[in-house]
């Protein structure tokens, strides 16, 4: 266990719920807060689903955690020793919330985001103790995903970085390191680059959109979750890629905008699954089924590459 017992994550939303079931799972003492009292109310069943999960995943459970709902920022803050923050995307209100936060903790309290792109020093630009914040970039879901990095800003002291990296070790999942602040850290640059060649096939009318999926499933998929890319370089050898990646480089999609297909759905109100339709339609039935599913199968995948 870390010098740390008490931490407080500020933000409910998405991923708030199973950051606290991983956390309490580990043996912290958890405070979950967000300024919406029905946004708690929803907090409550996603940690209980979250804590399930983690019974599938046959994780730990260290004696003394715990997890409570706070309902005003100086309640979850109050004792706390670790703050995760998890609020919206916008830097201006996270600039806002950071200097609410510093009025009721120490100068010691590390101030860790959960955003995933914001850079922790435009973040930290406005307060007394910049040096205690850093960027936790959690994957979601959260209490599937066992993987976060840690993208120090300017003035982030080693010691912010030191701890933060001791925590994630302590919940037992594997932390990144960044050397340095770009925007989209590394899991969505190489994500949304991903996103872009499929995007821009589909846009050219190269493939469906479902052998598309299939292709990237069980081709590079299947593959990169056992062997990694670097590692795949050295398993394929440099010359093969060389000799490919010479004439394929640059053919491949460099677009800077987004893609036309995305754009029209988007136009249209079809935003995927939340809107039961965008690139394919779903019924609540459908959709319900569908996260039942992909969970249990990421369960399966984590317990195997384990």
């Amino acid at each position: 266990m870390t010098r740390f017992r008490s931490v407080a994550i500020m933000g409910t939303g998405t991923m708030g719920p199973g950051m606290g079931a991983v956390m309490a799972r580990a043996g912290y003492q958890v405070a979950l807060y967000d300024t919406s009292a029905e946004a708690l109310e929803r907090a409550k069943a996603g940690y209980d689903l979250a804590w399930g999960v983690l019974d599938r995943l046959e994780t730990p459970t260290v004696e003394g955690g715990s997890v409570r709902y706070a309902d005003s920022v100086a309640d979850a803050l109050a004792g706390a020793e670790f703050v995760i923050e998890a609020v919206p995307e916008n830097l201006e209100l996270k600039q806002k919330v950071y200097a609410e936060y510093e009025q009721h903790v120490g100068p010691e309290v590390i101030l860790a985001s959960n955003t995933s792109g914001i850079p922790a020093t435009k973040i930290a630009a406005n307060l007394q103790h910049p040096e205690r914040v850093v960027v936790m970039h959690w994957s979601n879901p959260p209490h599937l995903i066992p993987m976060i990095e840690v993208v120090p800003g300017e003035q982030t002291s080693k010691a912010t970085v030191d701890d933060t990296i001791a925590v994630i070790e302590d919940v037992g999942y594997y932390p990144c390191l960044l050397k340095k602040e770009v925007p989209g850290f590394v899991e969505n640059r190489v994500l949304y680059a991903i996103m872009r060649e499929c995007l821009a096939l589909v846009d050219e009318g190269v493939v469906d959109l479902e052998e598309l999926d299939l292709n990237v499933k069980w081709g590079i998929g299947y593959k990169l979750a056992v062997i990694p890319p670097m590692h795949l370089l050295d398993m394929a050898g440099m010359d093969i890629y060389t000799a490919v990646a010479s004439y394929l480089n640059p053919d491949l999609s460099n677009a800077s905008e987004v893609s036309p297909t995305i754009r029209d759905l988007v136009a249209k109100g079809r935003l995927g699954m939340k809107t039961k339709g965008g690139l394919f339609d779903y019924t609540d039935e459908e959709v319900g089924a569908l996260r039942a599913q992909r969970g249990a199968s990421l369960v399966k995948v984590r317990k195997a590459l384990s």
